[in-house]
């Protein structure tokens, strides 16, 4: 009996030794792997900016092909000119790569307008945003039609993009797409201040190709 749990005890430390080697306080290197052909499913692989010997540079990270940019980006292509302004106001409807107007995106669109446009516009487009409140700002116009009565969608999204006055710029913030669902909210506001219904999108013509609009998705 006693020989038996001899037996059993060995065992069992043997079978902790074999497990314990198999153990490495390195996270970054495996242990002892008790089985064939690894390869299989620890394939080799190098880590992030990790150096490398399989390229010229020295370096295992890539650049991309010149030319390419993100899947679901898009480049807007009219200069930051007055010229350019007063071209976009000339176009009264949507680009047919703009998102079609729904609940949703203007829901997404209020919800954009919130976080990067509210505190100088104001929660309902009037110009009267916490920055302004509080006069870091000044001269921030109300969207209504009294007051702007020539924007247009695309006007809107040129601003948005390069910016107009004291406002920046909002292309490095804010996705193509993200815009358009902006521009879709103000002009909702706009309605709202007005006390009409809001228009329906309209395609512009002079703008439905992307060669003319001079954006192109990525």
């Amino acid at each position: 009996m006693n020989r038996s749990i001899n037996v059993i005890f060995v065992m069992i430390a043997l079978s902790a030794l074999v497990v314990s080697s198999a153990c490495s306080r390195d996270k970054s290197k495996p242990g002892r792997e008790f089985m064939a052909d690894t390869d299989m499913y620890r394939n080799p692989k190098v880590k992030t900016y990790e150096a490398s010997n399989l390229f010229s540079d020295g370096t295992s990270a890539r650049l991309p092909e010149e030319g390419t940019v993100p899947r679901g980006y898009t480049t807007y292509n009219k200069p930051n000119t007055n010229e350019a302004y007063f071209a976009s106001l000339e176009k009264k409807g949507y680009p047919d790569i703009a998102p079609k107007k729904n609940e949703a995106n203007l829901k997404e669109g209020e919800r954009l307008y919130i976080r990067f446009c509210n505190n100088c516009h104001g929660v309902k487009g009037d110009g009267n945003g916490n920055l302004v409140e509080q006069g870091k700002f000044a001269g921030v116009p109300t969207y209504d039609s009294q007051r702007l009565p020539d924007i247009t969608p695309q006007s809107i999204f040129h601003v948005i993009t390069h910016g107009k006055g004291v406002m920046g710029s909002h292309a490095a913030q804010i996705q193509s797409a993200d815009r358009w669902r902006i521009v879709q909210y103000v002009l909702s506001l706009r309605a709202e201040l007005d006390g009409v219904e809001v228009e329906d999108d309209q395609v512009e013509d002079e703008a439905v190709s992307e060669d003319d609009s001079e954006e192109t998705e990525g």
